[in-house]
């Protein structure tokens, strides 16, 4: 658990290349991955409001870890297309989960008191899941992300891919599409 930004509950790629990433967990033994088309709501790059990222995600449990993988389908600037411009193809942030918007909020403003460098930010209307990835001093440019990933209507899609990956028999790698 990082005491600074909570305990790590997702490690996240970003890829040019979602299928042969999510084919590579597989065999590995990770895997169902759920698959999420998603334009960003709010987004704010580097301090200003800015065009959505286009972006499928892929997520799949190993254990009480999410994986996570990122492919952006348009060229607007994003924490993304920083990463692969910076010739990154892989493990580009990782993640630590609330539950309760007001403690998410303190952990935002803890974090840009500290100093750390927000990269950019935004939230699905869908669920009112609010997210903000951070630059750090990581090997590699990682990022860190603060997510509202256990609010009420996000919370059950975890536990869901949670209870597919403890009964996955590795056969098929894409479980199904979320909402």
């Amino acid at each position: 658990m990082s005491i600074i930004f909570g305990g790590i509950r997702q490690l996240a790629m970003v890829t040019r290349d979602a299928q042969a990433a999510i084919e590579a967990w597989g065999k590995v033994g990770v895997g169902p991955f759920f698959t999420m088309r998603f334009t960003m709501d709010d987004f704010v790059y580097r301090g200003e409001p800015s065009p959505a990222p286009e972006v499928t995600l892929y997520f799949a449990h190993s254990g009480p870890l999410q994986i996570e993988i990122v492919e952006q389908h348009n060229d607007v600037p994003s924490g993304y297309t920083e990463f692969l411009a910076s010739g990154g193809d892989g493990a580009q942030h990782v993640a630590s989960w609330f539950s309760d918007p007001a403690v998410y909020d303190a952990k935002r403003k803890e974090l840009l008191d500290r100093g750390f460098v927000l990269v950019h930010e935004g939230a699905s209307r869908a669920n009112n899941a609010r997210f903000a990835y951070f630059e750090t001093d990581l090997p590699g440019g990682m990022m860190f992300e603060i997510a509202e990933a256990l609010i009420p209507g996000v919370a059950e899609g975890i536990a869901l891919m949670d209870e597919a990956a403890r009964n996955w028999d590795g056969r098929e790698l894409i479980a199904t599409a979320m909402e």
